[in-house]
């Protein structure tokens, strides 16, 4: 959380911590662009490893992506790696940022309609290689990121890459379950948005 410049944590289950980062992210009116930036979910030990939830996150959003990319190299420098993720369930789009060692190794997003590929670092990770040659299309090279001229399979998977990746790399939120290995307590925690914009009770 000091790496991160996260405090005022407060213990949470999981469920309401889940339930006020979604909320967060997905506010009732677009009046505040910053509303999902003001708190996120700091899981406890899940498996190994610890997750932070929350629109704060994202690492290609225009007005977060710099930030979270410094942090993630912040966080791998001290612990060995770090990842960022954004997902969409409803296919609108799919992002992800790796660390390792202090160093930015591969960030790239798909947002169908979007231009996304200035954000793009790094060279394809070995999991984008080999899921493209489990689907029959060539290799990737570095900068090679237009999913229009790939197969429609191609862009299918890159949807789906966030939830995909981390599974392969770490840890897939979406299959967390009563079997993961569990230690501390989760808390919602204030980023700097929240402490100088507040939060709503």
């Amino acid at each position: 959380m000091d790496l991160l410049g996260l405090s005022a944590p407060l213990p949470v289950s999981f469920e309401v911590g889940v339930d006020a980062v979604d909320g967060d992210g997905h506010p009732f009116s677009d009046d505040d662009p910053h509303d999902g930036f003001r708190r996120v979910f700091v899981t406890p030990e899940l498996a190994g490893w610890t997750l932070v939830a929350g629109a704060w996150c994202d690492p290609v959003d225009a007005e977060r992506a710099a930030d979270v990319l410094a942090a993630c190299e912040r966080l791998s420098a001290r612990y060995g790696r770090a990842q960022a993720y954004w997902y969409s369930a409803q296919n609108d789009g799919s992002a992800v940022l790796v660390a390792e060692q202090g160093v930015a190794v591969r960030r790239f997003g798909f947002v169908p309609g979007e231009e996304t590929a200035h954000l793009e670092l790094g060279a394809p990770l070995p999991y984008e290689q080999r899921r493209r040659a489990e689907l029959g299309l060539p290799p990737l090279a570095a900068g090679q990121v237009d999913p229009e001229e790939q197969a429609d399979d191609w862009e299918w998977e890159l949807l789906e890459l966030a939830p995909r990746l981390a599974g392969e790399l770490s840890l897939d939120p979406g299959a967390i379950g009563p079997d993961t290995p569990v230690r501390g307590t989760g808390v919602l925690a204030l980023t700097e948005y929240g402490r100088r914009l507040g939060v709503a009770e």
